[in-house]
């Protein structure tokens, strides 16, 4: 399996003919919001995957991803890290049912969210996105880090 991924992959990214792009842009609703977001057509495959597993839509993993991401990095780029960190967390299937995959409301708990709580995010389209909505029980990774430490 890892052999043909990597055979796809070699593929995909040396064909520099005619130096097209070969992202694709589409729609996505992050917090209630429209909003436009251009990834590979593999990264739109591997988002479709995981929300199938996980239950939920890409509108709602996106919301988690815009939630949960570093505000100096752009939502497409942290849709990618994503992908990478949930592939590499559960690449067998018992690393699946290590990481508790299969369930949004358990990614909304591994994530300190509530249903409720990323709904109350959801904003009208009128209000900007940025920036995201600041929930009181959200404490940055690098405090909870040293937090931890003490």
């Amino acid at each position: 399996m890892i052999k043909n991924t990597m055979m796809e992959f070699a593929e995909t990214a040396g064909n520099d003919e005619g130096a097209r792009s070969t992202l694709v842009s589409r729609n996505i609703t992050v917090l209630g919001r429209r909003t436009s977001v251009r990834l590979e057509p593999e990264m739109w495959t591997a988002l479709r995957d995981i929300a199938r597993r996980e239950n939920c839509s890409i509108h709602d993993l996106s919301s988690l991803i815009q939630l949960r991401k570093n505000p100096d990095t752009s939502l497409t780029a942290a849709i990618r890290v994503f992908l990478m960190l949930y592939y590499r967390a559960s690449s067998t299937e018992e690393g699946h049912l290590r990481g508790g995959h299969g369930n949004f409301n358990t990614m909304l708990a591994r994530a300190r969210l509530t249903i409720d709580a990323l709904r109350a995010c959801k904003r009208p389209s009128s209000t900007p996105l940025e920036p995201p909505c600041v929930l009181p029980h959200m404490v940055p990774v690098t405090e909870r880090t040293s937090e931890a430490r003490r």
